[in-house]
């Protein structure tokens, strides 16, 4: 699965900041007008609103699964959502905790 995280990563990064990029190519570096178009119509709106508060909620469950599992690079996250979404930070936190996982299992034996 590790690999499978890993794969996620890179896709979870290339494929929005393909979108992103295309964007800031024509727009600019706007970040008020980014905002901006977060939230053009209805359906744009929604789908934004719905990755925000998605991106909260596993920030939130993250840094509590994280403290108990004694991950010390849940920080990760924090600018992997922010800087590129939860099509990084979600994975990569899978990613990290599978590590943990793997750790506990060894130390169990």
């Amino acid at each position: 699965m590790r690999t499978f995280y890993l794969t996620m990563c890179v896709i979870g990064t290339v494929v929005p900041w393909v979108f992103f990029g295309f964007f800031f190519a024509a727009n600019g570096p706007d970040l008020a007008y980014f905002m901006t178009s977060l939230f053009a119509n209805g359906a744009v709106g929604g789908f934004s609103s719905d990755i925000m508060i998605s991106i909260g909620v596993f920030w939130i469950w993250s840094f509590l699964d994280a403290r108990t599992l004694g991950l010390r690079k849940w920080w990760l996250v924090l600018p992997a959502g922010a800087g590129v979404g939860l099509s990084l930070a979600l994975p990569l936190y899978l990613f990290l905790r599978s590590g943990a996982d793997q750790v506990q299992v060894r130390a169990q034996k």
